[in-house]
């Protein structure tokens, strides 16, 4: 009888556990290692003065995210990469472990602006504006949300009726990312014909925007409200390809693909500083990492973060196979960033008073994710879409 001897196993690496790493193609690895060192050299060493000021420097960084590829990463052509699902969730991620605030950008961009555009436009419309946005040559935003009505887009008040070959737009957008700093907006309004999609380039006569300030949360991001006083926009403003919910609920679903991932990047980033804080801080003479409370917390962190970034690629495969649906991605969201708040509430706690300081990523992390628990749709509505997948019973409707 022949025996053969097995290979041993890879060493454990503590920040892969389960050697992801290796289900990953080498283009995909290439992808999120180009974005990372990106974010660790552009991003990492300014962040918490952007955060702590309550500014983001728009103006430089959207240019060098379209050189980098990130700008509408997964539509094809016009200037876009045609990226696979996973590429941009991978990028996202990425880009999250640096803050909310830029992936956010990114996000709005592409999954919401350009995609809008791209899916729903006109050939002239995405010739004019979708290489542009591509390049970060011109920001865009994306008007859904209004005061009133947040996760029941049906209830917006916003509307646009004809006026000869013209439209005229009236009414109110809020919590809009890069509002006030975008070359154009689409805004979504109530129509007689269902509800359509306008590109409002900025500037327009009746087009005014306002930051929204003493934000506590996603502080390195621009969030204004929208102000639409009877603006007159020619016909060719309109997206002339959906005239229901249809339209925007798909840019969302895009958007919220990307936060699947994107919740991994920072709920990854508190684990790694908790991880490397354990380490060095010594505490009644030995590395509190030698405690077996804190191996608890280090041990149920990398756990999350294993299954949620596990989670994230499978639903990614499942985009690029075709498999996808709206309640796919409603159950990763809601998963990822309830994955993503309990590990920063406790990494937290591993640094002590040191991670209330933005010395540190933890706080800024978890005062963030507390907005993106809430947008692209709150953590309840997420649930009950789930739900009525589950009991084929919808709760809200």
């Amino acid at each position: 009888m022949s025996t053969t001897t097995a290979a041993a196993p890879p060493a454990i690496k503590p920040k892969d556990f389960l050697g992801i790493d290796h289900l990953l193609s080498d283009e995909e690895r290439d992808i999120r290692d180009t974005v990372r060192a990106f974010v660790n050299d552009k991003i990492v060493p300014d962040v918490g003065d952007w955060f702590e000021a309550a500014e983001i420097p728009a103006a430089e960084l959207a240019p060098a995210l379209g050189k980098l590829g990130v700008l509408g990463m997964h539509p094809t052509g016009y200037g876009c990469a045609g990226a696979s699902a996973t590429a941009y969730g991978l990028a996202g991620l990425a880009l999250e472990a640096g803050d909310s605030g830029i992936r956010s950008l990114v996000s709005v961009q592409g999954s919401l602006a350009m995609y809008a555009i791209w899916r729903w436009g006109s050939e002239e419309q995405k010739q004019e504006w979708l290489p542009r946005m591509a390049a970060g040559e011109a920001i865009g935003c994306f008007g859904l949300t209004e005061p009133d009505a947040g996760s029941d887009p049906g209830a917006m008040r916003t509307r646009a009726r004809r006026d000869g070959d013209d439209w005229i737009l009236h009414g109110q957008k809020m919590w809009i990312t890069n509002g006030s700093i975008a070359d154009a907006a689409v805004v979504w309004a109530q129509t007689d014909e269902g509800v359509r999609g306008f590109v409002v380039p900025a500037g327009t006569k009746g087009f005014t925007t306002q930051d929204i300030h003493k934000k506590l949360s996603l502080r390195a991001s621009v969030t204004s409200e929208l102000l639409l006083d009877d603006v007159r926009l020619p016909g060719s403003a309109m997206l002339p390809e959906t005239n229901s919910l249809r339209g925007p609920l798909s840019c969302l679903n895009e958007a919220r693909f990307g936060i699947v991932f994107g919740a991994v990047g920072a709920a990854r980033a508190c684990f790694e500083a908790a991880l490397d804080y354990a380490g060095e801080r010594i505490a009644f003479g030995k590395p509190i990492a030698g405690t077996q409370i804190q191996q608890l917390k280090l041990a149920r962190m990398a756990t999350q973060v294993n299954q949620g970034t596990l989670l994230a690629l499978h639903l990614g495969r499942m985009k690029d196979a075709g498999l996808l649906r709206n309640e796919h991605v409603s159950m990763g969201k809601l998963a990822n960033v309830d994955m993503a708040l309990d590990v920063a509430r406790n990494a937290r706690q591993v640094l002590g008073a040191n991670g209330v300081t933005l010395e540190y990523p933890v706080i800024r992390h978890m005062n963030n994710l507390e907005s993106v628990v809430t947008y692209e749709g709150t953590a309840d509505v997420h649930a009950l879409v789930v739900g009525g997948a589950l009991t084929g019973i919808q709760a809200f409707r």
